[in-house]
């Protein structure tokens, strides 16, 4: 009986173990982050090779199905039908060397301020395709990038990029220098970017195929034509390419600079090309942006004139503005959010992010737009209509200390809302009793704070 227990018992070892080892197995694109972080120096040979059926096909299922296309016409449905087959031809394509992709289609989107931003839509095949390189090279850069970087990385978003400048602003900064790349995506330097990506790619197949994509071309008006700079925003591999750039022009340099050139405490915040640098002491704010447009201009860019300025912010703002010919300190501008240096009831620091004017008005003008539009649609479908939009509204910008700029955007709504209501029904004004009737039949989402102070948290400071 003991020799049937002990047997029982090391089959049972066996199968724990066994499991255990399945489920710890790395796949290949584990392995290659798991080389990438032992061995930091390390140029990978052989990459394409991970470029296969299975990886295409995970890559095409990420890709959003409502996407607009490119300039092939084809639609996400449309190239699922013969998945397979279709993806099978694009694997030989690529080994082969004879995958060629499409020009770009170039559309315009409007901006806050008024301007438009260009934007490229590739090709679906292409989209698949840059996806699946994408989800290659992610493990290889994710270890070597900094910690300040937050654009277009996974698990480093928007709001980590607030929070990291919140805290970095709670501590013993001073002065801020704001930094606006100007046109980066249309004046990335094809010759830099490949020398970048030689660094850590050896396989001169895949460095090859990544340089297809900056020079397939745009087309615009039915006319295609060639580029010399740039990688289309809208493609998914052009944030991945941007972050590479940038971290072996700006990331590395910034980093080595503020531990041998500064004398105080330097933080650093970027999120594709909108950098903040905060800085104890005003000597080092100005060496750094005398430093930082020369550092750029070796690589063919520059910071924009007008976007990039160097103020005076923190704990001790409000008491020395005076020294620089101000009532109050000057506030700036960062991913949706105006910071705004405040006090708290007891007198200490306090700092507020509130909505900017510019991101409100805009989105206000386009949602009244909208109402004008579904005047006359069932109170039901609008009520479910709004209330998707301030979700995501919330969801953004529901921090702590905009609880006022959430209220007024909500009100902002209501008041569209009931004026559409008004038109729709020929009355000059509808009666309270009418507004508290439908407030109660079909009631708007309430502004609540999503995103609360991260775990180190930012406390109020004595001034």
């Amino acid at each position: 009986m003991e020799g049937r227990g002990a047997a029982k018992g090391k089959l049972a070892q066996r199968n724990v173990l066994r499991t255990q080892g399945r489920v710890s197995t790395p796949t290949n694109l584990e392995r290659v982050g798991q080389k990438a972080t032992k061995e930091k120096g390390v140029r990978f040979t052989n990459l394409l090779c991970h470029i296969k059926v299975p990886l295409l096909k995970q890559a095409y299922e990420s890709l959003r199905k409502d996407a607009a296309p490119g300039v092939d016409g084809m639609s996400w449905q449309q190239y699922g039908e013969g998945l397979d087959a279709r993806l099978q031809n694009l694997q030989d394509r690529v080994h082969r060397g004879n995958y060629h992709p499409q020009p770009v289609r170039r559309v315009y989107i409007p901006k806050a301020d008024g301007r438009s931003r260009p934007l490229g839509i590739p090709a679906l095949e292409d989209k698949v395709l840059e996806q699946a390189v994408r989800m290659v090279l992610e493990p290889i850069y994710e270890r070597a990038f900094m910690g300040f970087s937050y654009g277009y990385r996974p698990g480093r978003s928007q709001h980590r990029a607030l929070d990291a400048l919140a805290v970095a602003i709670g501590k013993k900064t001073n002065w801020i220098l704001e930094a606006d790349i100007c046109s980066f995506f249309d004046k990335l330097d094809h010759e830099w970017m490949k020398r970048f990506l030689e660094h850590r790619i050896a396989d001169r197949r895949m460095v090859r195929l990544l340089m297809k994509w900056l020079h397939a071309g745009v087309m615009e008006n039915a006319e295609i034509q060639e580029v010399e700079s740039g990688s289309p925003q809208g493609s998914p591999i052009s944030p991945l390419l941007a972050n590479i750039f940038l971290h072996y022009a700006l990331d590395g340099w910034v980093h080595e600079w503020r531990k041998t050139q500064a004398q105080g405490e330097v933080y650093v915040v970027r999120y594709a090309d909108d950098v903040v640098m905060g800085f104890q002491y005003e000597r080092d704010a100005r060496l750094m942006r005398d430093a930082l447009a020369e550092r750029l201009g070796r690589f063919g860019l520059e910071l924009h004139p007008e976007k990039t300025r160097m103020f005076r912010f923190g704990r001790y703002a409000g008491e020395k503005c005076e020294l620089d010919g101000l009532k109050k300190p000057v506030t700036f501008d960062f991913l949706g959010f105006t910071h705004i240096c405040s006090q708290d009831k007891k007198g200490w620091f306090r700092l507020l992010r509130r909505t900017s004017r510019k991101k409100r008005q805009a989105k206000l003008a386009e949602l009244r737009e909208e109402l004008r539009r579904r005047r006359h649609a069932p109170l039901r479908e609008t009520q479910e209509w709004l209330n998707s939009v301030l979700r995501g509204h919330f969801n953004y910008y529901g921090v702590p200390g905009n609880e006022r700029g959430l209220w007024t955007f909500w009100m902002h709504i209501q008041h569209a809302w009931y004026r559409q209501l008004e038109r729709r029904g020929q009355r000059a004004r509808l009666s309270i009793r009418a507004k508290q009737n439908i407030e109660r039949r079909f009631p708007l989402m309430r502004p609540r704070i999503t995103h609360p102070w991260p775990e180190q948290r930012f406390m109020a400071r004595r001034p």
